[in-house]
């Protein structure tokens, strides 16, 4: 008698970023690199380190050309999800990472967003810190350093530019209680 094989949901969540992202990309390798960094903060952080972790792997699926409905991969990668039937919760955490909210509302898509919970844990933070510690081919990188790289990346007159005034202190602020807790 073979032994049931058990899949987590982080399992079911690597999958469907290997499927929709396309393995050896770079944005899979940034997400894996997010995925492993998430790992990493869910055991050392106590954190419920399959929620995390699925996350981790997810949080850039609205990437994924198939996906693309509003052009603002956090609330499309979140409306897959949940037209797939994951959880509320990790669709709300791919919805809000990395101070998606300054972005949606610059960009009009405050309505669309607030069709998702945005938890605003230390889960959520973990999430956020995990993705602004990886850079774009999944080394880790220093926060500041991964997000002047974006802000590069994207170019001076992009959405991302136009809210930096706000969303850079709320991501140092996430980094700070992040390296805080890892500190203790």
């Amino acid at each position: 008698m073979t032994a049931p094989i058990i899949t987590t949901r982080a399992d079911v969540a690597r999958s469907l970023a290997d499927a929709l992202l396309g393995e050896g990309t770079d944005r899979w390798r940034h997400s894996a690199g997010v995925a492993a960094r998430a790992s990493d903060l869910a055991l050392r952080l106590g954190l419920d380190h399959d929620l995390l972790v699925s996350a981790a792997w997810l949080h850039d699926i609205g990437y994924a050309a198939p996906l693309v409905d509003t052009g603002f991969h956090p609330i499309d990668g979140a409306r897959h999800l949940t037209s797939e039937g994951w959880p509320a919760r990790v669709a709300g955490l791919v919805a809000y990472h990395s101070g998606a909210r300054f972005v949606a509302e610059i960009r009009g898509l405050s309505a669309e967003l607030a069709e998702f919970p945005d938890e605003q844990t230390v889960v959520s933070d973990a999430l956020t810190y995990a993705d602004q510690t990886v850079g774009p081919r999944g080394q880790q990188v220093d926060p500041e350093a991964r997000y002047t790289e974006m802000l590069h990346r994207h170019g001076p007159c992009s959405f991302n530019a136009r809210v930096d005034p706000v969303r850079r202190p709320h991501l140092r602020a996430i980094a700070a209680r992040i390296d805080h807790l890892l500190a203790q």
